[in-house]
């Protein structure tokens, strides 16, 4: 049987699986979402959520550096959540934190040689939300997470179990809704298509277009898998019995559906617990739960 202190153990391990190639990989995505900022949203007042959207409220109110604004928030969020979530759960948006704001005061005078015109916002929305949804697709599929009000997010599913992707949602409804009152109803629909195209693209670059993948996994070690994926993802799991047709040997599978941003995660945890373990992902496209007899 694996215990939680195996479980911590494999989660340390998987964080440190090819760590230099992710860190570059997250500061390439970070690159990608300074320049957006500073040469797209910034300047076309668009607010589509998140730090950025509330920095460039705050700045249009008060003309304060945007990437003051954004490591002030960013760094607030990070506290409430060492002190709901601990140093664990937090552990994976400290570089983030301090690394984004940071490339966005360095990126900042790129506007000052690069003009982009701001007359087709239709134009402008289109490129912001495929280029945010790749940048952020990068950026989950290292295994790190973003600063910012997604720590919000975790913490209301930590502690009260709400819908990371619902609550996400709902905050960046209402800084579009903040947005709005100072730049115009006209600015939301500019904000819907770069939230949509985003949302698609990111999931793409992940894996799939899917909101969650099923795993079905064979291994010799399915106890010490399946208190894995309990007891880190907090998953369930349907375990049945199957038979190979070349040698007739019997296998339990166990079949569990995880959303994508769980993929790294649970891939190099089934690795580091049996390297020979065969595993098949697909696209979920609908999950629906069976609600509990009374």
């Amino acid at each position: 049987m694996i215990n939680s202190e195996n479980t911590i153990n494999i989660l340390k391990v998987i964080k440190k699986q090819k760590l230099l190639k992710r860190y570059v990989y997250m500061f390439i995505s970070l690159f990608i979402s300074a320049l957006l900022y500073n040469l797209l949203i910034l300047p076309s007042k668009i607010v589509t959520g998140g730090v950025n959207g509330i920095s460039i409220i705050i700045n249009h109110i008060y003309r304060v550096d945007p990437s003051l604004i954004i490591l002030v928030l960013s760094v607030l969020f990070l506290v409430v959540s060492f002190i709901i979530l601990g140093i664990e759960k937090t552990s994976g948006s400290i570089v983030a934190t301090f690394l984004y704001p940071l490339l966005v005061q360095l990126t900042s005078p790129i506007r000052n040689y690069i003009f982009i015109d701001m007359s087709d916002l239709i134009v402008v929305s289109i490129f912001i939300g495929l280029i945010g949804g790749l940048a952020n697709g990068l950026m989950t599929k290292t295994g790190f997470s973003n600063a910012g009000l997604p720590i919000i997010s975790r913490i209301l599913y930590h502690k009260f179990r709400i819908s990371i992707s619902k609550t996400t949602l709902i905050l960046n409804i209402v800084v579009v809704a903040l947005g709005s009152i100072y730049f115009g109803v006209s600015m939301v629909m500019y904000a819907l298509i770069i939230l949509y195209i985003n949302s698609f693209v990111m999931d793409k670059v992940i894996l799939g277009i899917s909101n969650n993948k099923a795993f079905y996994i064979i291994t010799n070690k399915y106890e010490e898998t399946k208190e894995y994926i309990m007891s880190s993802l907090h998953n369930k799991i349907i375990i049945f019995n199957t038979k190979g047709g070349f040698k007739n040997k019997e296998h339990k599978v166990l079949l569990t559906v995880v959303p994508t941003r769980y993929y790294f995660k649970i891939t190099e945890g089934i690795k580091q617990i049996d390297k020979s373990a065969f595993f098949l992902t697909c696209d979920s496209y609908e999950v629906i739960k069976k609600a509990k007899n009374n």
